[in-house]
C-alpha cells in the first residue's frame, strides 16, 4: 500500500499520508487507485470530519506522476488519458474539508491534491514548482487548479519556468498558495490542529460551507478544464523525447540548477 491513513475518532480528523518516500512520493498507478479509494470511503465514514494530507518522509510532499509509468494514449487530439484525473478529493465528491500539510517538495502533479484543497499549510523549507515545460509538456491541469487561487502573473511564471525555479513557503504564503507557515517540521501538527477545530463544528454547516466556497469559482473552473485535454494532446512532445529530456536535465541550457523566489 502506499497510502497510510490513521483516523483520530476524538477529533474527527483522519491523516491521509503518501507513503512512498524513496520515490519522492510520486504516484503511480497504484497510488493513483488508492487516493481515489480514500476519498470515496471518507464520503461515507461519519467518523470522519476533516482531512489532512501529507507525503512521507519530509523531502516531499508529492512529485507528481511516477516517471516509471506507462500510460498509452490514444491517437485523437481531443482526448488523453490522465491517470491523476481523479486523485482528488472534488474529482470524487467529497466535500468534507480537506487541508494540504506540505515539508519538502511539491512539484507537478502534487497540484491535483493542493488545487482540491480547500487550503495548503507549508514549512519554511517547502518548496514549490512545476516542471512540465522544462520536459516538453503542458501544464493544464496544474496550472488551471493553481489559477483558483494566485493572482495570475504567479500562475504564469511558475507554469512557465519549469524547473529553473522554485517557489518558497514565504512567497507562495505572499501570493495565497499556502495559507500558513510553519517552523520546518511543523506542517502536519498545524493542519491537524486546524483540522480538529473545522471537525467539531456542525458536520452539515462546514460541508454546506466547503460547497459553497467551491461553487464560487465552479464554473470557470469547469469550462478551463474542458479545454485541458486538448491542449495536452496537441502541445506535449511524445514520450521519447520527454524522456529524453528527463534524463539530460541538469546539462545544457536551463538544466544547471535553479534560483529560488
Amino acid at each position: 500500500m502506499a497510502l497510510r491513513t490513521e483516523t483520530d475518532k476524538e477529533t474527527g480528523v483522519a491523516l491521509l499520508t503518501l507513503d512512498r518516500p524513496g520515490k519522492h512520493n510520486a504516484i503511480d498507478l497504484a497510488t493513483a487507485a488508492e487516493l481515489k479509494a480514500a476519498w470515496r470511503a471518507f464520503r461515507y465514514d461519519d467518523d470522519v470530519r476533516a482531512v489532512v494530507v501529507t507525503g512521507a518522509g519530509g523531502r516531499a510532499f508529492c512529485t507528481g506522476i511516477d516517471r516509471g509509468v506507462d500510460v498509452p494514449q490514444p491517437s485523437s487530439p481531443y482526448t488523453i488519458d490522465d491517470p491523476l484525473i481523479a486523485i482528488g478529493p472534488k474529482a470524487n465528491d467529497l466535500w468534507k474539508p480537506v487541508i494540504a500539510a506540505v515539508e519538502g517538495m511539491a512539484c507537478g502533479g502534487a497540484f491535483y491534491l493542493l488545487g482540491e484543497s480547500e487550503f495548503v499549510i507549508a514549512s519554511e523549507d517547502a518548496t514549490f514548482f512545476d516542471p512540465h515545460t522544462t520536459y516538453g509538456m503542458v501544464s493544464a491541469y496544474e496550472a488551471i487548479s493553481m489559477a483558483q487561487r494566485m493572482p495570475f502573473g504567479e500562475v504564469a511564471r511558475m507554469s512557465l519556468m519549469g524547473t529553473a525555479e522554485r517557489v518558497t513557503a514565504r512567497r507562495a504564503y505572499e501570493t495565497g498558495l499556502v495559507s500558513e507557515v510553519t517552523e520546518p517540521g511543523g506542517a502536519v501538527l498545524a493542519a491537524l490542529r486546524a483540522a480538529a477545530v473545522i471537525a467539531s463544528y456542525p458536520t452539515a454547516a462546514v460541508q454546506g460551507t466547503v460547497r459553497a466556497v467551491w461553487s464560487a469559482k465552479e464554473a470557470a473552473r469547469t469550462q478551463a478544464l474542458a479545454h485541458a485535454p486538448h491542449l495536452i494532446a496537441l502541445g506535449n512532445l511524445t514520450p521519447e523525447r520527454q524522456a529524453e529530456l528527463f534524463e539530460g536535465r541538469g546539462r545544457g541550457a536551463g538544466g544547471g540548477g535553479y534560483r529560488l523566489r
